[in-house]
């Protein structure tokens, strides 16, 4: 047999030329997706190490985790096609490089949730509570993944699915109908993660209730009151509540009034705007805002005053307080202002009545 006739043997519908050229190409194309996976990686790992940004480091560890095998499948597929098979042969190749996609996806997937995870995992914000969340969150999308792809891998080998998705389904609906309460408290409890509407160590009020949060758990949010004892909240519960985060508080606003009494003379009514302002001003980590006349009270006369913490804390503003009263009584003592407490004067005119002067006469 000479070189020719070695050329034009037939092997599976395909003379031996083609199938040295399919070779060819799929070595060419196994070799060049490795070089652009080597170059792309590369790039992308000096870039990363430039930046601080989260998804370099996501695109760098996916090209990583592109196995060589899944680059073998596809230079093999891409030397399939030129040459001609029977409709059997073409399906379990079809089958065969689906598969492989779908192992590389699974790939993919796992990598792409367990690296998110460590990241949100690993930031300075992120609390005991936190993880232990992430870790749940973890489980469900992998469980989601793996059946998902399982789910397309049985389709693709031919297997009918419709009654395994219907009674998973059915299965799903039952479960989730006796288990809703759970759920509803664990769905909720990925929304204070995600939204973070409070964290660890803040003070809220959720209606009649306050305390600093303690502990946000999978099923129950812990709070520590303010008298000590401890309160637990069904994660659903806290999200259908309005809740109000002091420590979310920028700026703390005071308002408070004083009343002087009637016979306050006008001058010294006029200077008690200025005296409240510089009693104010005079303590740290304040801003006044305004001090004015304002009522006529049944036994004052009132002065609104409104001023501004700077700094949330609410001791601080308890102890600034306190100095602002202080200087105040001493303040209004210098100048002879009294403080009005509650009081009626009664003013009483009384008539003087004489009887007529009797004379005895003898």
């Amino acid at each position: 047999m000479n070189f020719q006739d070695l050329l034009n043997y037939e092997i599976l519908g395909n003379t031996a030329l083609r199938w040295l050229i399919a070779l060819v190409v799929a070595v060419l194309v196994f070799t060049l997706l490795r070089i652009i996976r080597r170059i792309f990686r590369g790039r992308i790992n000096r870039l990363a190490q430039r930046s601080a940004v989260y998804f370099d480091d996501l695109i760098t560890g996916l090209l990583s985790t592109t196995r060589s095998f899944f680059f073998f499948g596809l230079a093999l597929y891409v030397g399939s096609t030129l040459l001609e098979f029977d409709e059997g042969v073409s399906r379990l190749i079809n089958q065969g490089i689906t598969l492989l996609l779908l192992a590389q996806a699974a790939l993919w997937g796992n990598y792409a949730i367990r690296r998110s995870i460590e990241y949100y995992s690993s930031r300075e914000d992120s609390s005991s509570s936190t993880r232990t969340t992430l870790s749940a969150i973890n489980f469900i999308a992998r469980l989601v993944l793996f059946s998902l792809l399982i789910l397309f891998a049985l389709d693709n080998l031919g297997i009918n699915i419709t009654t395994l998705v219907a009674g998973l389904g059915v299965t799903s609906i039952a479960v989730a109908l006796a288990v809703q309460n759970i759920l509803g408290d664990l769905f909720s409890s990925l929304s204070i993660v995600i939204d973070k509407p409070f964290e660890i160590g803040d003070f809220i009020v959720i209606g009649e209730f306050s305390g600093t949060v303690e502990n946000i758990g999978l099923r129950s949010t812990r709070l520590r009151s303010l008298s000590g004892e401890q309160l637990v909240f069904a994660n659903n519960d806290m999200m259908v509540s309005r809740i109000r985060n002091y420590k979310r508080m920028q700026e703390r606003r005071i308002a408070f009034t004083l009343g002087v009494t009637y016979d306050t003379p006008t001058e010294k009514l006029k200077m008690i705007p200025e005296i409240i302002k510089n009693a104010i001003e005079n303590q740290g980590s304040t801003r006044f805002d305004r001090s004015h006349f304002s009522t006529f009270a049944d036994f004052s006369l009132n002065f609104e005053t409104v001023y501004y913490m700077l700094k949330p804390d609410y001791a601080l503003y308890m102890d600034t307080q306190q100095a602002i009263n202080l200087e105040l009584l001493e303040r209004f003592g210098e100048e002879g202002i009294e403080f009005a407490f509650p009081t009626q004067t009664l003013y009483l005119q009384g008539n003087l009545l004489q009887s007529p002067a009797s004379s005895l006469q003898a």
